[in-house]
Parts: C-alpha cells; sequence; structure tokens
C-alpha cells in the first residue's frame, strides 16, 4: 500500500473499471474549481480598484462639550465639620439649593454674634474718627486765631515803634533848640558881664543872665535825657516786635503739633475702621459659606464626605455632581503620528459602547450603529497616556442621526475620523509596507496658507 515492496500492485493491478474508482478520479470536478479559482482572481482584482475611505482611528469616552457642564465635585473654601445634609445620592437638586450645614472649627469664629461685634467695633472707630476730626477742626481754629491775633500785636508794636521814632526825632529838634538856646544865653550872659565890668549894667542884670544861662544848660541836660528815654523807647519797641512774633510763633506752632498728632491718630483710627470693615465683610462672606449650595442644577453623584460631625479641611472634595443640561461631546485620543491628520472641522464616525455597530471604516456609508461626529478641538499638548486629546461634537447636518439619548457621560467610544479617499489596492499596499495615511489638509485651511 505503501510501495515500498519489491512487487509494486500498481503495476499488476490496474485501478480502472471499478465503479468506486470511476466516480473518484473523474476529471469534471477540476474545471469547476478552476472556474471557480478565476473567478475569485477576477473579483478581487477588481476588487482591488474600488475606493476606500483611509481613517484614523481613537479611543475615548463621552463628555460634554462645554467645560463648565463636564461633572465636578463642590468643595468648601473653609475648613469645618458636617452637622447635616439635606440631600441624599441620586436626588436632583437646583441652582442654589442647600446641599449641607457645616459649622466652625477655629476658635477665632466660635462666637455667634461675631459680625454682630465687629459692627460695633466699627461704629465705635467711626465715632472716634469724628472726634478727632472735631479737634483738627479745633485747633484750625486756633492756628487761625493765634494767626490773627499775632498780626494785630505785631501791628500795633509797629505802630509804637513809629511812635518812638517820631518822638526821638521830636527831641532831637527839642535838643538842638536848647543847644542854641544854651548858645544865645552863654553870648547874653558873656555881653551883660562885659558891661557890668564897664560899668554900664548893674550886676542885678548879671545875676539874671547867669541864672538864666544855668536855666538853659538844665533845659539842655533835660532835653539830652528825654532823646536818650526816646531811643530806648525805638530799641524796647523793636524788641517788643521780636518777643511777639517769637511768642505766637511758638504758639501756633504748639497748636500745629498738637493739629499733627490730631491728624495722625484720625488717618490710624481710619485705617483701624477699613481693617475692621474688611474683617466684617470677610466675617460676613464666611457666615455665608456654613451652608454648602449646589452651583448648578443637577445630580447628586457620590457623598465624598459622609456622617455628621466628621471635620474637614479647605478645599477638600465633600460631594459630586453632575450637571442636569449639557451638550454631549466625545474626547478621543489619538497617537502623534495620526495628529497631523487630524484637523478640526473633520467628519468623525463614533461607535458607543452598549450600542451594537456594524463598521466598515473603508466604506463607512455602509457602517451600522455609528453615529456622525465633527472635531471642533485638537488639544496641542500631549496626554500622560502618550496620545494627544481631540474633542468630537454632534454633526450639525441635519440629516445626520442624532447620539442616543440614553448615553450617558464616561461612557466608552471609538471613533474613526475619516480622510482621503483611496482604491483597495493603495491602501493594502500601505498597510503591508506601514505608511501613514495620505496627508492632506481641508481646503479652509489650504486657502488660508496661500492667502
Amino acid at each position: 500500500m505503501l510501495n515500498i515492496s519489491n512487487n509494486p500492485i500498481n503495476k499488476t493491478v490496474h485501478l480502472t473499471g471499478y465503479k468506486s474508482t470511476n466516480k473518484v478520479f473523474h476529471q469534471r470536478h477540476y474545471k469547476h474549481f478552476n472556474r471557480f479559482l478565476l473567478g475569485s482572481a477576477l473579483f478581487g482584482f477588481i476588487l482591488l480598484f474600488l475606493p476606500w475611505t483611509q481613517s484614523v482611528r481613537g479611543t475615548g469616552s463621552l463628555t460634554t462639550l462645554s467645560p463648565e457642564h463636564r461633572p465636578q465635585s463642590i468643595q468648601s473654601p473653609i475648613p469645618g465639620r458636617i452637622e447635616k445634609w439635606y440631600v441624599q445620592e441620586g436626588d436632583f437638586v437646583k441652582k442654589g439649593d442647600t446641599i449641607l450645614h457645616i459649622s466652625e472649627v477655629k476658635n477665632e469664629y466660635f462666637d455667634p454674634r461675631l459680625v454682630e461685634r465687629t459692627g460695633q467695633q466699627i461704629a465705635a472707630k467711626n465715632m472716634s474718627v469724628e472726634s478727632y476730626q472735631g479737634k483738627v477742626g479745633a485747633l484750625n481754629n486756633q492756628i487761625s486765631a493765634l494767626g490773627n491775633e499775632r498780626g494785630l500785636k505785631l501791628e500795633q508794636s509797629r505802630n509804637k515803634l513809629l511812635q518812638s521814632k517820631l518822638k526821638v526825632k521830636s527831641d532831637s529838634i527839642d535838643l538842638q533848640a536848647a543847644r542854641t538856646n544854651l548858645e544865645i544865653a552863654q553870648r547874653q550872659y558873656d555881653r551883660i558881664a562885659q558891661l557890668q565890668q564897664e560899668g554900664l549894667k548893674a550886676m542885678t542884670d548879671v545875676e539874671a543872665k547867669r541864672l538864666k544861662l544855668q536855666e538853659t544848660q538844665a533845659k539842655l541836660i533835660s532835653q539830652e535825657n528825654k532823646l536818650l528815654a526816646a531811643k530806648n523807647d525805638v530799641l524796647n519797641a523793636t524788641m517788643e516786635i521780636n518777643r511777639v512774633a517769637v511768642a505766637y510763633t511758638d504758639k501756633i506752632s504748639k497748636a500745629q503739633s498738637d493739629m499733627y498728632t490730631a491728624q495722625s491718630n484720625q488717618f490710624d483710627s481710619e485705617a483701624q475702621v477699613s481693617k475692621l470693615e474688611n474683617q466684617y465683610a470677610n466675617y460676613e462672606v464666611r457666615t455665608g459659606m456654613y451652608y454648602i449650595k449646589a452651583p448648578q442644577s443637577g445630580f447628586i453623584n457620590k457623598a465624598v464626605q459622609g456622617g455628621i460631625g466628621q471635620n474637614f479641611k479647605e478645599g477638600d472634595r465633600l460631594v459630586g455632581i453632575m450637571p442636569s443640561e449639557f451638550e454631549k461631546a466625545v474626547e478621543t485620543f489619538v497617537a502623534p503620528i495620526d495628529l497631523p491628520l487630524v484637523h478640526v472641522g473633520e467628519k468623525v464616525r463614533i461607535q458607543f459602547d452598549g450600542w451594537p455597530a456594524i463598521v466598515f471604516s473603508g466604506w463607512p456609508n455602509a457602517s451600522y450603529g455609528t453615529f456622525a461626529g465633527k472635531i471642533v478641538a485638537v488639544e496641542t499638548f500631549i496626554d500622560v497616556s502618550g496620545k494627544y486629546r481631540v474633542l468630537v461634537a454632534p454633526d450639525d447636518d441635519p440629516e445626520a442621526e442624532p447620539w442616543p439619548e440614553d448615553i450617558r457621560v464616561g461612557s466608552g467610544a471609538n471613533t474613526i475620523s475619516l480622510l482621503d479617499d483611496v482604491p483597495i489596492w493603495f491602501e493594502l499596499w500601505r498597510q503591508i509596507n506601514g505608511f501613514p495615511p495620505n496627508y492632506y489638509q481641508p481646503k479652509e485651511t489650504t486657502a488660508k496658507k496661500e492667502k
């Protein structure tokens, strides 16, 4: 049977003529098989020239188009202790609804009348400011009065000085007249004395002239004393002017010093009032933070901090909330080698997890269960996963099928970015050689660069 014997059977026994061998060794099945191979080859050859849409695949998840509509965690800007919960997980809350109530854990804020007492301090400091303002006004009036009084005193002293100077002039004239009278009296005495020696006048006339001469000498000495006294009055008036100026300058300087001290205290009180008002505003805002409220309408996802009486620090997450109204979008991640092929405004086909789909990446129109999208943003910095983030929004084409309403944020999604149309043989050649898809840019981008 294995033809290893020296007497082979196939040389002595002929297989023709048997019914079974006639059915097995007929030649007709080769003809059908060859026809099948020829038809398959023709079909495959024609298939190689059919159009094929190149694509870039990416994986991601469902998110929201606007950052403010994405899931967020509510935090407390102050440390505190949980006192009461007003919601449960899964509840719907409107914007401004109270979620929980917290209390203080710092001893400087324990006073329940802290805001009221701070307001009283502000009122007292305002009264102190008003008092200092009144003192400053009184000192200004005092300085003005002293200035007016100094002007009058100086004018009075100047007038007295002028009077003294005029008296000096008058006394000088009188002194000159006294000297003239003395000279006349001296000549008359000498003439009478000579006549008396000649016997022409009596001794009584000589004695009368001598007496008159002595009186004239006395008047001259008296007038000199008056002149010296008048000059002394001039010096005294001059010194009085300097004394008045110095005295009132000292008084005004002291009043100004008191005024500046009062103004300094006033400004210090105003600074304390401003500081207290700042504290008052901070205390009011802090009091409003004791009730954690919903920043927007949505559903309570998870209470991160649970229980009653649990302490937490500022910035700790308390509860998560998912906005109820949002615009859907898909964030997908593409490899760096495919990033130059992805542009804003390009069409994308999306397959969501949980929705059955039959995907033909080369013929997107023939795919079933995929949804249309459009690229709205491409991140310019690589992600920690080593890929670039691309944001896809629903296609605004009215003929495009709307995205499912029941999908939730965070569910998985596979994206197919549609690129250039090429023959299938070119795509097979590209895949075998590991070349990237055809690089091209949208018409709008090319037009802008040319411009």
